[in-house]
């Protein structure tokens, strides 16, 4: 049999990598943030996340049917995905959320291109879809300098998952985290002195970072 060669799925434009960092740093200190384009994408609806509901997100609490719904160990209501990954409130024709004016503000923050920015998968097999978009992200870049912030975060990422028990319990153990905090913490790693740091150092330096970050956090 004469195997027919496959065309790889085009790059997808992920944006101005500048433009979407500060918009992305933005939300993370609970500023408004970069719209996802998703287009027809559902891949976050379809890899098993329970979705966390805030206290004060009354209407999608409204619009979730009960069964659907579990509480977290801090108390928060989590929408719970179906055996097979999916959630309950994706349509059945896994083509739109059924509750897209009421969805969660999970939903609505959720960028899987945090994980293209991080240069790491979002999760194992159970986030194939995902992981299949994030390879397919491609940034667009003004100039060298934000090339290098790009590469900053990608080797925040990278050291944070490889020395993570130097860490000592307070490094995240989730894809997501990693990249979140790779991304709170990037500046670190454009300090020429960095080479010649060391790894304890180099963590002290991130946990500090991270800390400034947070103290800005306006949620």
């Amino acid at each position: 049999m004469i195997a027919i060669a496959q065309t790889p799925p085009a790059p997808i434009d992920a944006g101005d990598f500048a433009t979407w960092l500060s918009l992305t740093r933005a939300m993370l200190r609970g500023e408004a943030g970069p719209e996802v384009p998703c287009g027809d994408c559902v891949g976050c609806c379809v890899s098993s996340y329970p979705v966390p509901i805030r206290a004060h997100e009354s209407a999608s609490l409204a619009a979730i049917p009960i069964q659907h719904l579990a509480r977290s160990a801090n108390h928060h209501a989590l929408i719970i995905a179906l055996p097979d990954g999916r959630c309950p409130m994706l349509n059945s024709d896994a083509k739109g959320c059924s509750i897209y004016s009421h969805r969660p503000l999970t939903c609505r923050d959720y960028d899987c291109r945090i994980f293209a920015a991080a240069g790491i998968a979002a999760g194992s097999d159970d986030r194939s879809v995902i992981n299949a978009r994030v390879r397919e992200w491609r940034f667009s870049y003004g100039n060298a300098s934000d090339r290098m912030m790009h590469e900053a975060i990608k080797s925040a990422a990278a050291f944070i998952s490889s020395e993570a028990q130097r860490f000592e319990g307070r490094a995240p153990g989730t894809p997501t985290g990693i990249a979140v905090l790779a991304i709170k913490v990037y500046p670190v790693f454009l300090h020429s002195s960095l080479q010649t740091s060391s790894p304890e150092r180099i963590v002290q330096s991130i946990l500090q970072t991270s800390r400034e970050f947070d103290s800005s956090t306006h949620a």
